[in-house]
């Protein structure tokens, strides 16, 4: 279901020429991105649904982290949905010079870069943890808290590394929507 009405979605927002502006652009990226958390995880989630062996291969659960890169993507998404909200709402008759198509592909690349380096980040830490034979996680996907549990190395940096990279995305993410938000608001009530 959530394949097929990212699809719809996105067919919609292409067909439709009152559909190409910058928010739509971004909606579009966002429906995209919720066909790659569909795919990365329920595949996994399904066949084991189907057998009776539940396993996962170190591999596996690595290629899983891609589910944390669409995640932080999403994050700076959302942040670059609340800039142009605001320079829309702000700014009318300069909103077209402000979100160029240019600018809203780069916000676009710069969010898919900085969620995929930040995720790699977290699995490279995660990969300097030493692990001994197989181990059993109680959950469908390998999410990111459940292999340092199953460490037998000190796992300081890693929780350091993900706290860190949280932080980061987390709070950025968020103080630019809040940002945009509050101006939205001083535009409206004439401040």
């Amino acid at each position: 279901m959530t394949v097929s009405w990212s699809v719809d979605l996105m067919t919609l927002i292409k067909m439709e020429s009152y559909l190409h502006t910058p928010v739509d652009f971004f909606i579009n990226k966002l429906a995209f991105l919720g066909i790659c958390y569909v795919s990365s995880t329920s595949s996994k989630m399904l066949s084991d649904f189907l057998k009776k062996q539940k396993s996962i291969s170190c591999l596996g659960w690595t290629t899983q982290y891609f589910f944390s890169s669409l995640g932080l993507t999403e994050c700076c998404l959302l942040a670059a949905m609340g800039y142009d909200q605001c320079a829309t709402i702000c700014n009318p008759l300069l909103c077209t010079a402000i979100m160029s198509p240019t600018l809203c592909v780069q916000m676009v690349a710069g969010s898919c870069i900085t969620g995929f380096l930040g995720s790699f980040i977290q699995l490279y830490a995660l990969l300097q943890l030493h692990f001994c034979g197989p181990n059993v996680i109680n959950h469908f996907f390998c999410d990111l808290p459940q292999p340092p549990i199953l460490s037998y190395s000190d796992t300081f940096f890693f929780q350091l590394m993900t706290s860190v990279l949280t932080v980061i995305f987390g709070l950025t993410s968020v103080l630019v929507i809040m940002i945009s938000y509050v101006l939205v608001i001083m535009i409206s009530y004439g401040y």
